[in-house]
């Protein structure tokens, strides 16, 4: 990512992450500060493994690697409020044919910092050192519906400069797939952030 990045020199970058991409994205964000103009969070976070995680999330990871049975489109339908129509069901399960297909899908839950001593752990800490002085702008936009990320916009709120005495914003009725239960409400909620910093 960092390479791609550099390679089209972007500058100025709004970058929204949700889920995965939370873990990924502020990483990247971190470590390439100066190309970042504004964050956005949504239904994401950035653990070290030095805090406890949700009860939710330990059972998601058993059963992403143990689970016999693995539909990627009813597990994205069990992550949303609003009842998916088949062929949005049938789209996410479209890339993934066969079981073969799905280990990465499978391998994510484990790569999430659970210990401190967690190989992504000590990365991870080094991104929350550049947040903790992130002075420019940085919004959540986090469900009130998402039982492995609920509350977990606090952290940001509190430590983060930029998104001190901001106005967050809280989806309401949406699960962890917010962008599935409410994506009109959270594409306005961007695009106000982007246009009013």
């Amino acid at each position: 990512m960092k390479a791609f990045i550099e390679a089209l020199d972007l500058t100025q970058i709004t970058l929204f992450c949700q889920d995965w991409g939370s873990l990924i994205g502020l990483r990247v964000a971190a470590e390439n500060e100066r190309r970042f103009a504004r964050i956005a969070v949504g239904n994401g976070a950035l653990p070290t493994g030095d805090q406890e995680m949700p009860r939710a999330f330990l059972i998601w990871r058993a059963f992403a690697l143990y689970s016999p049975w693995f539909p990627i489109g009813k597990i994205i339908q069990k992550g949303t409020i609003t009842e998916l129509g088949e062929d949005v069901v049938a789209a996410y399960d479209a890339p993934f044919p066969s079981s073969s297909y799905k280990a990465g899908a499978r391998a994510f839950p484990k790569l999430v910092p659970t210990r401190p001593d967690d190989p992504a752990s000590d990365a991870n800490r080094a991104a929350w050192k550049v947040f903790a002085q992130w002075q420019k702008p940085f919004l959540t936009t986090f469900s009130n519906r998402d039982p492995i990320t609920r509350g977990g916009e606090a952290p940001w709120q509190e430590i983060v400069p930029g998104a001190q005495a901001r106005e967050h914003v809280k989806i309401r009725n949406a699960g962890h797939f917010l962008q599935e239960d409410r994506g009109p409400e959270l594409a306005e909620a961007l695009i106000d952030f982007a246009q009013t910093t």
